[in-house]
């Protein structure tokens, strides 16, 4: 762990050098932990961070952020099931959750459990729709999932939610290109340039249009 903490100049392994000293004088300390476990993420450190989180609701079972972050890490270290009970338990805290049903609904993805993904994302949007990031989280899964013409739509309902995001244009500007919709396209490509981003940046998809 000491190896771990090393700072070699870095500002986020100062920091985490610095909770980690005082942990080793608070070690009880849940706030100490919490802050530790936040460290480790930023440096993809997901397995120490975990770890954290795993002291924190073996003392607090219930707390809210340990739960949704140790679900994260879960998925990031490849453990599935272990992600989703942790979504599961966080909803049976707080029914009706928006990052815990985005969260599970992406796992399912994720793990290829397509229909639950679908379902939890449809869900999520009916309760939600007034949330550019759900309609836009649908449409990545949707566009996964080959519905190129469902996922182009949703691009368009997130993008009324949140009309200069320039990512949904550029998702939506490849959907578009992939169903051979070039003018389309090319009015989504000419607003991601207009809002500041350079035209050669976007050369790829520009050398797609027909």
């Amino acid at each position: 762990m000491a190896a771990m903490a090393q700072s070699n100049g870095n500002p986020l392994r100062d920091s985490l050098a610095l909770a980690t000293r005082a942990l080793a004088y608070h070690p009880d300390s849940i706030d100490l932990r919490l802050r530790k476990a936040a460290w480790n993420m930023q440096l993809d450190e997901w397995q120490y961070a975990k770890d954290e989180y795993d002291y924190v609701l073996a003392k607090q079972p219930a707390n809210i952020a340990a739960l949704y972050y140790r679900a994260y890490c879960n998925e990031r270290l490849h453990r599935y099931n272990f992600a989703r009970l942790d979504y599961q338990n966080l909803l049976i805290i707080i029914p009706g959750n928006f990052e815990a049903r985005l969260g599970l609904a992406l796992l399912d993805q994720k793990d290829s459990h397509y229909t639950e993904a679908l379902d939890g994302i449809n869900r999520l949007v009916t309760a939600y729709p007034d949330s550019a990031l759900a309609w836009a989280a649908r449409a990545g899964i949707e566009e996964e999932q080959k519905m190129l013409e469902l996922a182009e739509y949703d691009y368009g309902e997130a993008l009324k939610r949140d009309k200069n995001n320039i990512h949904y244009l550029l998702n939506r500007a490849d959907i578009r290109i992939r169903l051979k919709k070039y003018t389309e396209a090319r009015n989504d490509l000419n607003s991601i340039v207009r809002m500041g981003t350079p035209k050669a940046a976007l050369k790829e998809w520009y050398n797609k249009l027909k």
